[in-house]
């Protein structure tokens, strides 16, 4: 190790971590940044895991505004990202994002697409016969209408995390292999981290970049957050239907999403109410064909023949305060960041966190306003929820 006293210490290795201390080196290139990170393979990583998916469509409005930003950074992340003159490759695809809606939750989500144009977001509004004429393998049954989001898209989420973490370190973070045992403080002031090996680091400043870890590491410097592990499961399936259309990721009333990978190959999910709490990484087709496949054929017909070629199980960090992200210092403990809670929609965020949380380490006035998601909430008990009829 370069150094036992930084800056700012990562603890954990992911796309927050990682999107922070690019944004901080940007700033200022004479900062000691470590990341530390105990799977550097990061084989149980959420963002990895996850469907690598950004949209503009919430309902709350610091959220569409992270998702602008967002879009706008990623037209020129490849440039951004470039070391030694090689660019990431994370093949953003860009086949937009339809929610479909019931009438119970109709007067929501208009009011959702009404925010969203409000800011400026190219998201429109179909009719269940619009919705048909676009897309002919959906079924207008139990649908109301839907938003679609042109501009929405899937893209690689382990590149987007390596091109960060490429990036950081060549800007001059360290990247450790380790695991932070405990965050230490020294009265209301974080002092660094202890590791597992029995070295200890010093920093002002530790974030808390271990997703769904997050919470165990808290409680290492007496902090209680509201976040559990819980697992969602994808499945793979290919069908005998092959549009020629290309169908964007679709979030059906019930929940259940379904992306076409390419042809007559699709990804589907849902979260469950009864999806396990805990570090759980195991699938259960059952669960697809119990559960999931019935709502599909029900939304679309075509479906009623597939087979499951693959599965596979990964974390939402879930923030069962309200469902939103926890950024920024706790209150009581000066110097401990954090970037946690973001039940499912993280990887979508971490270019405005990522700017976010430099710049209150910094000192700076934030370029977007984002303290409706401080941490203070929890203390003082003032939810900021989505709202109803939105999936992450």
């Amino acid at each position: 190790m370069k150094n036992t006293t930084y800056d700012i210490i990562m603890a954990g290795g992911g796309l927050m971590s990682c999107a922070t201390a690019y944004y901080l080196l940007k700033a200022d290139p004479a900062l000691k940044v470590a990341i530390i990170e105990m799977d550097p393979t990061y084989a149980k990583n959420s963002t990895v895991l996850s469907d690598g998916n950004t949209r503009l469509q919430f309902n709350l409005k610091e959220n569409i505004q992270i998702s602008l930003y967002a879009l706008e950074a990623l037209k020129t992340f490849a440039d951004d990202m470039a070391v030694d003159d090689v660019k990431p490759a994370i093949n953003f695809r860009q086949q937009g994002n339809l929610f479909l809606t019931d009438e119970a939750n109709l007067e929501n989500a208009r009011a959702g697409q009404a925010m969203q144009q409000s800011l400026g977001c190219d998201v429109e509004w179909w009719s269940p016969a619009d919705v048909v004429a676009h897309f002919p393998l959906f079924s207008t049954n139990g649908i109301a209408g839907g938003a679609f989001g042109r501009l929405d898209g899937t893209m690689d989420p382990h590149a987007v995390l390596m091109a960060f973490k490429n990036k950081a370190i060549a800007l001059g973070a360290d990247f450790i292999e380790a695991e932070v045992s405990a965050i230490t403080r020294t009265g209301a002031r974080v002092s660094g981290v202890a590791l597992a090996s029995g070295e200890t680091l010093i920093s002002k400043f530790v974030l808390n970049g271990a997703g769904a870890w997050a919470t165990g590491l808290a409680r290492t410097a007496e902090v209680e957050l509201p976040i559990s592990p819980v697992m969602r499961q994808v499945f793979i399936i290919e069908t005998e239907a092959n549009p020629a259309e290309t169908y964007p990721l679709t979030v059906f009333p019930s929940g259940m999403y379904l992306i076409q990978e390419h042809a007559n190959h699709w990804m589907c999910a849902q979260s469950l109410d009864d999806d396990p709490v805990g570090f759980d990484f195991r699938t259960n087709r059952d669960t697809f064909m119990d559960r999931l496949w019935p709502d599909l054929v029900e939304y679309a017909p075509a479906f009623d023949r597939l087979k499951i070629t693959g599965a596979w199980a990964g974390l939402y960090a879930v923030n069962t305060f309200d469902g939103n992200a926890i950024l920024g210092e706790w209150p009581e403990l000066q110097g401990l960041m954090l970037a946690n809670g973001f039940s499912g929609h993280g990887f979508q965020q971490c270019h405005a966190v990522g700017r976010y949380l430099a710049e209150l380490i910094l000192g700076q006035t934030p370029k977007l306003d984002l303290s409706i998601f401080s941490p203070k909430r929890i203390l003082e008990n003032k939810p900021v929820f989505e709202g109803h009829g939105k999936l992450v």
